[in-house]
């Protein structure tokens, strides 16, 4: 863990800056608000919440919070050590009675517990003795402008509380606009270039799985500027074996079946983990990228982060990588839309007025809610972006630093190791949407995995994990609402019930409402589920179970799962008072909320209790570790 010692740090008074991001957001807003102090002379540190030891947080005079929130309310990973500490019930009310904060979350009002985290960290910074600067900010991404509908406000209060309170915050003054600061401070990265005859090249002979996960290792990590660690590095890789369509061709969706197997090492992971691929990316978009930036691809180069305190070179990080190669793996140069800050950038590196001006408009916040129409809701690529602005010439090095690094993408495995050794099974409708300008847009990464033939061997880097639905003991009762693709996991569970049940050796029962739009179109693993539904079988009601399936479209009145589940009020009752938990996976639209709803109204009407009694039990069994929701976007 990363140290702040107090003797190392300036004496001046500087502000502090903590982010906690999954996707990469609470980052972006960090700096923003890095940048916006510093034009105003402000000494700034931005650390993610892993990288701060927490123990000296009362050493810190002022504080600003930025972190998002995932899921249902959940924390995100580089916070959960800290909030941890924080949660001791040693730390008096008295703590952090020197310290000012400020929160500013991210999330999604369309999810039920909307910036669950700014909120309780808000709350328990309060706790301990800190007193908030201002009052706590939320950003929504629902917001016409997304987060910075809020940030961009939120950040302006605060410098004026700051300016008002402590005036030698800002010797630059309290209002500094973009075009008052003329100067670009320098890329964080420094880019070290090497001829191809300067490095030794393996022969393609050569070339194995060791090799390329070295380069996943070495690229990511000089992206980061961290020191390499197990988890840059994939737990295996993986080859595809089955392609399979299981919705019907030519409906509204195409869901895949995908079967993959390991290529190397053993693949370990119980029901309900997850597993998380780094997609391909099209090799036209990245010659076309390195065509538009000049750049020669077959340069070798090694990039170093300036300033990085926490940086040591590992033998990893020193040794060159072949430019292109170094693109495909780390920059994600065709899906996903750059910051504002990038605009701002691109300011000052346009030679054509008419686009110089337009940039500097845009990184405004006058032009903030056309940024927004332009960039985010059309989703507008770094590669689309560079070709809309001709005379813009960007060094490689703020290329590098200001496009959004390429992601994992995370998907719940539908598939029992004990049934399929060495082989993971995956769910995945593949995305694809339309913008508001009639601009057809794809996912990458399940475009990719739906691209990919059987019969050629492409090697698809994996990292398994937990995600939020623990492998149910085969004595535990369950109950599973999983409409749509939500039903992945619990192919899972009922697959690995069924091998266990077959030993023979007893297993309890499982109750499963499934939902889809149309029986002929989208009814995912039919025959699968109707096996198991059997008399006898894990899904059948002779087991005190059941398989019940909501079809939505196809009666006029709209059927949804927590519809089915409210017939089947008694069963659920029943398993409930038996002990049994409930998984919910899917959509985080509506549904989650819609499902608890449900479950409110039936141990209200089925236990006779009032629904206010409805609700704290069901929260106490979310507190007992036996109510457990994964939902994605």
């Amino acid at each position: 863990m990363y140290t702040i010692l107090l003797a190392a740090m300036e004496k001046t008074r500087h502000l502090l800056i903590l982010y906690a991001t999954e996707t990469g957001n609470a980052l972006d807003a960090a700096e923003q608000l890095g940048r916006e102090a510093e034009k105003r002379g402000c000494p700034v540190h931005i650390l993610s919440l892993d990288e701060f030891d927490p123990s000296s947080l009362p050493l810190e005079e002022f504080v600003i919070f930025v972190v998002s929130t995932t899921g249902q309310g959940d924390t995100p990973n580089p916070m959960k050590a800290f909030w941890t500490f924080l949660l001791q019930r040693s730390l008096s009310r008295q703590w952090l009675e020197k310290t000012r904060y400020a929160v500013f979350g991210l999330g999604d009002s369309g999810y039920q517990k909307y910036n669950f985290v700014a909120k309780k960290l808000d709350k328990r910074l309060a706790d301990l003795g800190g007193t908030a600067i201002i009052e706590r900010g939320l950003g929504d991404d629902q917001h016409p402008s997304g987060y910075e509908g809020a940030l961009d406000p939120w950040m302006s209060s605060l410098w004026t509380v700051l300016y008002n309170e402590y005036p030698l915050f800002f010797p630059n003054g309290l209002d500094v606009s973009v075009s008052d600061v003329k100067m670009l401070h320098p890329p964080k990265v420094d880019i070290t270039y090497l001829d191809s005859h300067e490095v030794y090249l393996q022969s393609s002979a050569e070339i194995d799985l060791k090799s390329l996960e070295r380069e996943i290792v070495k690229s990511r990590s000089m992206l980061s500027g961290k020191k390499s660690s197990d988890k840059s590095k994939p737990n295996c890789f993986l080859k595809m074996v089955k392609n399979h369509p299981i919705s019907r061709p030519g409906c509204e969706k195409d869901v895949r079946h995908f079967e993959l197997e390991a290529l190397s090492s053993t693949i370990k992971y119980e029901v309900g983990d997850v597993v998380e691929i780094l997609p391909g990316q099209n090799p036209e978009a990245i010659d076309a990228f390195i065509k538009r930036c000049n750049l020669n691809p077959e340069s070798y180069i090694i990039v170093k982060h300036k300033n990085k305190e926490d940086f040591v070179e590992d033998g990893v990080t020193n040794v060159p990588i072949n430019l292109k190669r170094f693109i495909e793996l780390t920059m994600d140069i065709a899906s996903a839309s750059p910051r504002r800050y990038f605009f701002e950038v691109m300011s000052f590196y346009a030679s054509a007025e008419h686009e110089k001006e337009r940039l500097e408009y845009f990184a405004s916040s006058e032009g903030r809610d056309d940024l927004y129409q332009y960039n985010q809701k059309e989703r507008r690529t770094v590669l689309e972006v560079l070709e809309d602005f001709p005379s813009v010439n960007m060094p490689f090095e703020w290329l590098v630093q200001l496009i959004p690094p390429l992601k994992t993408r995370a998907f719940s495995i539908s598939s029992s190791l004990l049934v399929h050794p060495n082989q993971v099974h995956l769910t995945v409708s593949i995305v694809s949407w339309t913008t508001p300008f009639k601009r057809k847009r794809t996912g990458l990464c399940s475009n990719w995995l739906a691209s990919l033939d059987p019969n050629q061997r492409v090697c698809i880097p994996a990292w398994f994990h937990k995600g939020s639905l623990p492998a149910p003991d085969p004595s535990l009762p369950i109950i599973l609402i999983g409409p749509g693709t939500g039903c992945a996991p619990f192919r899972g569970f009922v697959e690995e019930r069924a091998w266990i049940d077959s030993k023979p050796a007893p297993t309890s029962p499982i109750l499963f409402f499934f939902g889809c739009r149309n029986e002929q179109n989208d009814f995912l693993y039919k025959e699968f589920w109707s096996l198991h539904s059997q008399q006898g079988k894990v899904l059948s009601e002779e087991k005190g179970g059941g398989f019940y399936v909501a079809f939505s479209r196809d009666q006029p009145q709209k059927v949804y799962v927590q519809h089915k589940m409210r017939e089947q009020s008694g069963k659920v009752w029943d398993l409930l008072s038996k002990g049994a938990a409930v998984y919910v996976a899917g959509s985080s639209n509506n549904m989650p909320a819609d499902v608890l709803a449900a479950f409110e109204e039936i141990v209200a009407d089925e236990g006779g209790v009032s629904r206010e009694a409805a609700v704290r039990w069901l929260r106490m069994l979310e507190k007992g570790g036996k109510y457990h929701v994964e939902a994605w976007a």
